[in-house]
């Protein structure tokens, strides 16, 4: 893994996605894009040299990685000042990044059988994922929820070979409903299942391969969206419950086994 830095980095190209958000395509150092992986994050410092406002970093997780060009992507859309600051950057910006951060999703080297569950911006880590496992030969579905058809990612962004099904609340495409409520039909195909989004998404997967699961197989891992603010384990913000104590997010995490949370 690579040893955390912070660094300086340029915005080289922007894009539209998902309604109001934009994939932000940035710089690195030479060498340290190699070394990230699906499920770990990055700080950035979103305000204006001079300006201590807004105070703390904003935690965005990797969505792509290009290390023949030193180059990486984030997710970003504007939820908060931090977030509405980053995403009003144009190519030729710079920015203060922290990172790579936290630990990562891993594939077992038996799993043959990969099922990603995403809501919203949770997005992200899970298309790096799915890249990095069809680039093994493993197959790959991709499940998505979001409010309405604008809210979902473009099938583009996915490799060719991922099966990719969406849920959207107001049925503008896909499943009328929720995302979770397209899971029971894999339970039994999966070896492993990902998990990004909001924690009442968490709640209603849980309960749902719990139903549909025989043992503790297919085993799940969720990445917490969480505050993480230093993202060095200092200032305790991110902290979950889980059954061997209290974790922070942002170290210990931001990937935890399912049945390790306590919520």
């Amino acid at each position: 893994m690579a040893a955390v830095r912070e660094f300086e980095s340029e915005i080289v190209a922007k894009r539209s996605v998902m309604d109001d958000a934009h994939l932000v395509d940035l710089s690195a150092p030479s060498g340290l894009v190699a070394a990230m992986r699906p499920g770990q994050f990055v700080e950035v410092l979103c305000r204006v040299d001079g300006s201590y406002d807004p105070l703390l970093r904003r935690p965005y997780s990797l969505y792509a990685t290009d290390p023949a060009n030193d180059r990486f992507t984030l997710l970003v859309r504007p939820y908060g000042r931090g977030s509405e600051w980053l995403g009003q950057q144009r190519p030729g910006a710079t920015l203060d990044i922290l990172g790579p951060l936290g630990n990562a999703f891993e594939i077992r080297p038996k799993s043959r059988h990969l099922l990603m569950v995403a809501g919203g911006v949770g997005a992200a880590p899970l298309v790096m994922l799915s890249q990095r496992a069809v680039a093994r030969g493993v197959a790959v579905t991709y499940l998505m929820g979001a409010m309405d058809a604008g809210s979902l990612l473009p099938a583009s962004a996915l490799p060719a070979a991922v099966e990719y099904l969406v849920a959207t609340e107001d049925g503008s495409q896909g499943h009328r409903g929720y995302v979770t409520e397209l899971v029971a039909d894999y339970i039994q195909w999966a070896d492993q299942i990902y998990s990004c989004g909001p924690e009442p998404m968490f709640r209603s997967l849980r309960q749902v391969v719990r139903q549909h699961r025989v043992t503790r197989e297919p085993r799940v891992w969720v990445s917490v969206e969480r505050t993480m603010a230093c993202g060095l384990g200092a200032c305790l913000g991110c902290v979950v419950e889980t059954r061997r104590g209290m974790r922070t997010s942002c170290v210990d995490g931001p990937v935890f086994e399912m049945d390790d949370l306590l919520w």
